[in-house]
Formats: structure tokens, sequence, C-alpha cells
């Protein structure tokens, strides 16, 4: 087993339609995982790295929402070699994952809907792509990961109907926002031919402009500038009822309230 340094935050519900862009803050975390024991020495960084657990400050965290539907709304067609933009990949020598250069919904959900960490989303350096990744419980903490901590990734939080809330936020390594802290681990995948390390950041529920539990995000690459993000993503379960709970509830009370009044004007 092998324990390690990570950065990441929060998520929300809606608080404001805004779609500004913001560039994050990050603080450090750790993280727990496991190698898998039959592969030693940089070996380990090509089989499968299972998440056991984060924690930052006094909280750990070991259960975990995982994506669980993805819509692929824009990706760069792949024809060969180098050209595309979003595939998934796996480590060299990993069981879980997959290798699928032209990118499905289903091939998305196979690479991120797991806790292995070398079950990842590959971006060609000059790829443009929009998802939405849907998570299976409600999410109140995202934890990023990107191989190579040297790219950029955008992102909004959505509703449950894959609308986007709050405003626009820019994981970034450029010299004007904080780089990619580093997670302590290596991967070396099918998509690479050489180890990278990878870096992990962490953002506030106020840095995406929302404040409550949310169901997904929008992620996006746009073009050579952002230099192809890695990148894994696995969120915290939210300790309040799921989003489509609480939009329940509302409706209902709104119901409710409507009868009164009819009642009363009657």
């Amino acid at each position: 087993m092998k324990t390690i340094n990570y950065t990441l935050g929060f998520l929300g519900l809606v608080a404001g339609s805004l779609a500004f862009t913001n560039s994050a803050a990050a603080f450090n975390f750790t993280t727990n995982f496991t190698t898998n024991p039959s592969l030693t020495g940089n070996q380990r960084w090509q089989g499968d790295i299972y998440l056991d657990s984060v924690q930052y400050g006094s909280t750990s965290v070991n259960q975990f929402a995982l994506v669980n539907r993805v819509n692929i709304l824009s990706n760069d067609l792949w024809t060969g070699g180098n050209t595309g933009a979003a595939s998934a990949d796996k480590g060299d020598l990993a069981t879980v994952g997959l290798s699928q250069e032209r990118l499905t919904a289903d091939g998305a959900v196979a690479a991120l809907g797991n806790r292995y960490l070398s079950s990842i989303i590959d971006t060609e350096d000059s790829g443009s792509f929009a998802m939405n990744l849907f998570f299976d419980k409600a999410v109140d903490n995202l934890f990023f990961f990107e191989r190579g901590r040297n790219s950029k990734l955008d992102v909004q939080a959505i509703d449950a109907s894959g609308n986007l809330i709050g405003n626009l936020l820019a994981l970034d390594s450029g010299k004007n926002a904080p780089d990619w802290q580093s997670a302590g681990y290596q991967l070396n995948t099918l998509e690479i031919g050489d180890f990278q390390t990878v870096g992990s950041r962490g953002v506030s529920i106020a840095d995406l402009g929302v404040t409550g539990p949310i169901s997904g995000i929008r992620v996006f690459s746009r073009g050579s500038a952002y230099q192809g993000p890695d990148f894994k993503v696995v969120g915290s379960v939210a300790s309040v009822p799921e989003p489509g709970t609480i939009v329940g509830l509302g409706i209902v009370t709104a119901g409710f309230m409507a009868s009164r009044r009819r009642h009363k004007n009657g």
C-alpha cells in the first residue's frame, strides 16, 4: 500500500446563473491507495492503483460517488494516430478500465466509473471536448487527478437535467493559477511511452458558485492551449438529500401553497 498527498474540493446547487470564469484555489489533502502487490518498482505505476480513501484536515472520506452516466456533447473525431480528443486509457498492466480511442459514452463511464486511479480519460494535446458527467450519488466534494500536471481543465456544475449552474471554473497549471499538487504517484498508460507524475487539485463550493450538493459536472478541453488534460474525478457522497429529492420537495411545497391560496380566495 502507498499513502499520498492530494488536493480537492466541494460542490453544490445553484447560486446564480452567470457563467463567468473563476480560477481555483488549491489545498493539500492525503490520499491512500493500493497497488498490485505482485508488481514491484516502477511496474506498480503500470498496474491497477485503487483509491482507498482521502483525508483533508480532520475529515476522512472512504465512500465515493462515481460517474455512472456520461453525455458526450462534443469530442474531436479520432481518425488514427494522435488525432481526436478524449479517449479511454488505462495502465499498461492494469486489469480494470479500457483503451478506447473513439470514445463512446459507455466507454467514458467504464474509464471514470470506478475507484481505480489507473483508469482515466486521456486527451490529445490539441483536442477539444465537452462532456456531462453524472454521479451515482449526490456530491458535495470533487477529487480531481491529472496525469502530467501540465494541463488545463474547465469545470462547471450541472443539475440533474444537465443544465449548467453556477460559474465556470478553470483548473489550470499556468503561472497565474496554482499548480497541480503532486499526488505522490506516477502513471504509465497505454497512450504514452513513459512514466508521468500525477497531480491533484481541490476547489471550494464558492469556486463553482453553488451552495448545495450537485448531480454532476460538465468538463471541457478547448484545444492546444489546454495541453490535453488526462484526468480522473470522483466525488464524496453528500450528507443531505439527493438533488432530485430537494427539487421534489420544492414542487410539493409550491403546490401546497398554491392550493392554500386558491382555498383562501374561493
